[in-house]
């Protein structure tokens, strides 16, 4: 799960790292107060929303005066910001942090995430912070510091001084920078985070280091143990239908395909989605029902796949386990009755109670097609579509 920025800094600033003083505004006479209230002679306005390189995209400005802010925020509210992280339909802008500006002397990156090649976190830092991390780290990967964190033991003093070093930091600087690091690391832990990083932490002229922005991930398995965290979920950042999937229990990530693909198992539904690419189609999306799956939430996931308008048909591709083809079965024929489906859909079974699975479909006076392979499903589904075109 992903949280805002200046949510982000609410969480690091808990731990003892510091920031910025800011506001967070939804309408530009909102925006000038928070420029009078915060008594600097200069601010930032930030775009929040969930998404990097927001400065380039002309998310980021700086006023000096009230009306300056109001201007800026005019500009920036309601704004579609398009990165190349959002994708060519970009993200609206519904709130603006407004925070203190300060003279910066120099820029660091300092970040943690999952390793997934060693399985074990990694402390990331870079002297070459700032809006280029990305190109700093494509062009010039010798910049980029890397130090495993031993989950056991977790970040320890001697590694962050080493780094701390390595970034080139003035020797009085380096107890106050090695605290930042732990603190992050702290941060990383307690909060079940996948990712954390502040970029850029600054030096500023006060000779103080300061977390000018920040940007956190939340392992969603950890959310049942943060209440608090979970109530930061902001749904207007989120494509609807995968909202509505993540509130069902549904693994569903929404794609650019027509063939609405519905899988029980993360495997399966890579392995459903790379067959559909290879005969020449594109799927819709990642469906995984799970294992455990009932009668309601196959109906739930049905509603989410004809629910998009790009979905030409539904491939549905299960291996029955805890999840018995019958119970599959029943749920497709529920589904479609109530809603009336006039989507082609295409069902292979495999597994526990197949056959009776495969009986209940055919017999249900529907236009289910049943498949006998999942090749075969496959080559139905978009046979179906095309003749549909």
């Amino acid at each position: 799960m992903r949280i805002h920025e200046y949510q982000a800094k609410e969480m690091l600033s808990r731990t003892g790292i510091p920031v910025p003083r800011g506001m967070v505004v939804s309408t530009p006479e909102e925006a000038r107060d928070a420029f009078e209230q915060l008594g600097a002679s200069m601010a930032v306005l930030k775009a929040q929303v969930h998404t990097g390189g927001r400065g380039k995209a002309g998310g980021i400005k700086t006023a000096y005066s009230e009306e300056e802010a109001f201007q800026a925020a005019s500009e920036i509210l309601g704004r579609r910001l398009v990165t190349p992280q959002t994708g060519p339909d970009g993200l609206t802008v519904r709130k603006v942090l407004v925070e203190e500006a300060f003279a910066v002397e120099k820029e660091y990156y300092l970040g943690i995430t999952i390793d997934r090649g060693s399985g074990m976190p990694v402390f990331i830092a870079s002297a070459s912070g700032g809006m280029d991390i990305e190109e700093v780290a494509a062009g010039s990967p010798e910049k980029i510091i890397r130090e495993p964190i031993e989950p056991v033991f977790g970040l320890q003093p001697y590694q962050a001084r080493k780094m701390a070093y390595a970034l080139g930091v003035d020797r009085g600087k380096v107890n106050e920078l090695v605290d930042i690091m732990l603190k992050l690391h702290v941060a990383f832990l307690v909060s079940d985070l996948d990712m954390v990083e502040i970029n850029p932490l600054v030096l500023v002229e006060a000779d103080d280091f300061i977390a000018l922005d920040a940007k956190v991930v939340v392992d969603d398995n950890g959310l049942f143990r943060h209440d608090d965290i979970r109530k930061l979920a902001d749904p207007a950042e989120m494509d609807p239908l995968e909202y509505r999937a993540k509130r069902e229990g549904l693994s569903y990530i929404k794609m650019k395909g027509t063939i609405g693909c519905m899988v029980n198992g993360a495997g399966l539904a890579m392995a459903t989605m790379d067959m559909v690419k290879g005969i020449g189609a594109e799927p819709a999306n990642f469906l995984d029902v799970g294992g455990g799956a009932d009668e309601g939430r196959i109906k739930s996931a049905v509603e989410i796949l004809l629910s998009d308008p790009q979905v030409e048909g539904v491939l549905v591709n299960i291996f029955g386990g805890i999840l018995r083809c019958d119970v599959l079965a029943e749920g497709l024929v529920a589904a479609a009755k109530e809603l009336g489906m006039k989507t082609p859909m295409v069902v292979r079974l495999e597994g526990t109670n197949k056959d009776e699975g495969t009986r209940i479909l055919t017999e249900s006076g529907l236009s289910f097609a049943v498949a006998h392979s999942m090749r075969e499903a496959g080559e139905m589904a978009v046979h179906m579509i095309r003749s549909d075109a």
